[in-house]
């Protein structure tokens, strides 16, 4: 295919790159060298600048060495976003190691699953996790849990008062960050962990091709799969994406880190990005803490800020923001991800910081960048945007997959590039229902996801291909219902399922979040949608919610929804 989107990039985005050919860890050796005096991270107005991050992570490299962590081990990452994961993850890598990055939202029967899928035998744990991980830890084959206190890397006063006041106190969930670790064999707390390493690791030699990362991906569709992504793979997708902001200069610069680490979307784009190009990070553990997050986007002038749909949502909605309390001037641009990027969303965003909003598209099975807008002219509202460097895409049939569409036709979209993964960990079947040779023996992966490209090479996506509602001979893409619900002045979130219906199959069925202090009928918002859209696209019941389920990143769970709905 010819790559028509070229011309719609910024000017100064390369058409292609040339990746080096290093482990991702050299980032940091090389940022360290370059501008070792810069701040690395930023923590609760802590500070930790490249020179002390890279020492940190050569010690974490030589702990594991001297506690018998060898090439190819892999390594437990079950932390919300704080330093001791950065300093983790480029410490295991250096050593050789395999990260496997844990949802810090899973339960014991889910770190349990992946611990035992992935064969990790080394566990970094924050202390209010440690009890989760106490209860299944019978079952698992760990050689070492290093337990990390989230107050480790505070300033010293924020220490002693959350010593005082929080450390001890119960959450929600009846968790507390104080634990006990006497009497527990192989467990020992992250800075005694620390000690018990010297200041150089032994060398070891990590190929391109090996192994970096196992990013467990699809446990919202069914069983999480462990995508393998190389060194290459990482290496590629943090320049595709460094390639793309080409008006931030090395060195200078901050990036709110919100997102959290354990997903690809901010591995890649907030960290391995910033340690690549030397920017600062703002740490933030919980997202959802919006005055947290919108005093730390202030006080630090942060001008990158990747996120998704519901986070700039919830800050466009903040009444400290409508108030103008918060100057968010400082923000220069920012991808959105994981979820379709409503237009009212993405216009108020930018209208109160100045700043620019662009819809992006990955997957963890890509590192996850493959599709980002131009930032200098936004791309096109509704587009996913065009390829990234050495980026290649077809639409193909539904049925079979191996007719290539032609523009302006929807199927499933495909990708190709440096970024791919080289399979899922242990499970050949499901690697090969998704990587597939086409007629000249190159490689595709079956992204699952209906898209169409126009004629400027811009990509749409439709939905998931297991999302498509059928009803009465129609095909309804859920997205398309809920951009039409977003352009309600008075909805704040939407979500759209099909569910079983005797003689249409399946129709349309509507889970809606008001904005503060509104009121709707399900008479009255169906009466709006019959005015707005398709008569076959009109939801035929709606369910007023308070929340609607979501991942860690604040994606919308759609298949939690539905699963409801078949238990009725």
């Amino acid at each position: 295919m010819e790559r028509i989107w070229y011309k719609e990039y910024d000017a100064g985005v390369p058409h292609s790159i040339d990746y080096p050919n290093v482990p991702l860890d050299q980032f940091l050796t090389d940022t360290a060298a370059r501008f070792p005096n810069n701040t690395a991270l930023i923590f609760y107005n802590n500070k930790i600048t490249y020179a002390e991050l890279n020492r940190l992570a050569n010690r974490f490299a030589a702990a594991l060495q001297a506690n018998g962590f060898q090439k190819g081990d892999r390594i437990s990452l079950y932390m919300p976003n704080c330093p001791q994961y950065t300093i983790a993850y480029y410490g295991a890598l250096r050593a050789g190691g395999i990260v496997v990055p844990s949802n810090p939202l899973y339960v014991p029967r889910e770190i349990e699953h992946q611990l035992q899928d992935s064969g990790a035998t080394f566990v970094v744990v924050l202390s209010l996790m440690y009890g989760r991980l106490q209860k299944v830890r019978g079952n698992l084959n760990l050689k070492k849990v290093i337990v990390a206190g989230i107050k480790e890397y505070f300033p010293p006063i924020l220490k002693l008062l959350f010593s005082l006041l929080k450390e001890n106190k119960p959450d929600m969930n009846g968790e507390r960050h104080r634990v006990d670790l006497g009497g527990e064999a192989d467990t020992v707390w992250f800075q005694d962990f620390l000690r018990t390493g010297n200041s150089a690791p032994a060398p070891v030699t990590v190929t391109p091709e090996d192994t970096a990362v196992l990013m467990y991906t699809g446990g919202t569709t069914g069983v999480p799969k462990g995508a393998q992504l190389t060194h290459k793979n990482l290496v590629a997708n943090t320049l595709q994406v460094a390639s793309w902001f080409t008006d931030n200069e090395d060195g200078k610069g901050c990036m709110m880190t919100a997102l959290p680490l354990t997903h690809s979307y901010s591995m890649t784009v907030s960290q391995n990005h910033s340690v690549y190009r030397g920017f600062a990070q703002v740490i933030i553990p919980n997202p959802r803490d919006l005055p947290d997050l919108l005093k730390n986007l202030q006080n630090h002038r942060v001008e990158l800020f990747p996120g998704v749909p519901t986070l700039y949502t919830a800050v466009n909605n903040h009444p400290d923001v409508k108030s103008g309390k918060y100057d968010l001037s400082t923000i220069k641009a920012c991808i959105s991800g994981a979820a379709g990027l409503p237009q009212e969303v993405q216009s108020e965003f930018m209208k109160i910081t100045g700043g620019k909003l662009i819809e992006g598209y990955g997957l963890s099975e890509a590192s996850p960048v493959t599709c980002v807008n131009p930032i200098g002219s936004t791309g096109k509202i509704g587009a996913i945007g065009v390829p990234v460097p050495d980026t290649d895409v077809r639409i193909v049939d539904n049925e079979t997959g191996k007719t290539v569409l032609p523009q302006g036709e929807i199927g499933e979209l495909c990708l190709k590039g440096p970024q791919v993964m080289k399979g899922y960990w242990n499970m050949p079947t499901e690697t090969a229902n998704v990587l597939r040779a086409d007629e000249n023996g190159e490689v595709w992966l079956y992204t699952g996801d209906i898209a169409m490209m126009d004629e400027d090479g811009y990509l749409s996506i439709k939905d998931r291909k297991k999302d498509m509602i059928i009803a009465g001979g129609y095909n309804i893409y859920p997205n398309e219902v809920e951009d039409v619900l977003y352009t309600h002045p008075d909805i704040l979130e939407a979500a759209v399922v099909g569910v079983p219906h005797e003689t249409r199959g399946e129709v349309v069925k509507a889970f809606v979040v008001l904005k503060e202090g509104k009121s709707m009928t399900e008479e009255e918002l169906r009466a709006w949608c019959k005015k707005e859209m398709r008569a076959y696209m009109v939801p035929k019941a709606v369910s007023f919610r308070d929340s609607l389920p979501k991942t860690m990143v604040g994606k919308i769970l759609r298949r939690e929804l539905l699963a409801e709905e078949t238990k009725k």
